[in-house]
């Protein structure tokens, strides 16, 4: 396994309700020197420099270390929980006869998805802009958190 290098930098879909659950989790509990959360569904949200299409980012959680090595799947998921000192909450994603069942899991839920946008979102009214258009997001093809 890779030496941790922090800061880990998480992509995550911002649009997605049960994403912003976790991340709002997550930010309560990392300081910056170890985790560091970008919204790839921020209009100012640039995928370009980093080598890797927005639709790779929609169907797959990723994460980078600061010396540009990748995680995806459940392996951004993890050392995410572990950078905010929370890697006890998802022990089972290293118990390696799981893995298997766990990856079937991951890919269907980033089938799934798309369709959870219709879930109330954590950020309520505060994705409602001033002149009252409300942030409704189409389901994208793809769908990791």
């Amino acid at each position: 396994m890779h030496n941790p290098a922090w800061p880990l930098t998480l992509y995550f879909d911002g649009d997605c309700p049960l994403c912003a659950r976790e991340i709002r989790m997550l930010s309560r509990h990392a300081s910056p020197q170890r985790l560091l959360l970008v919204d790839i569904s921020a209009k100012d949200f640039d995928p370009t420099p980093l080598g890797v299409s927005l639709t790779a980012m929609q169907e797959r959680l990723h994460a980078r270390w600061a010396d540009d090595q990748w995680l995806l799947g459940l392996d951004a998921s993890l050392w995410s929980w572990e950078a905010a000192g929370l890697g006890r909450w998802v022990a089972p994603l290293r118990w390696r006869p799981l893995r298997p069942v766990l990856e079937w899991g991951y890919r269907l839920f980033c089938r799934l998805r798309p369709h959870l946008a219709r879930l109330p979102h954590p950020d309520g009214a505060a994705r409602c802009h001033k002149d009252n258009a409300c942030s409704i997001q189409r389901p994208p093809s793809g769908g990791a958190g």
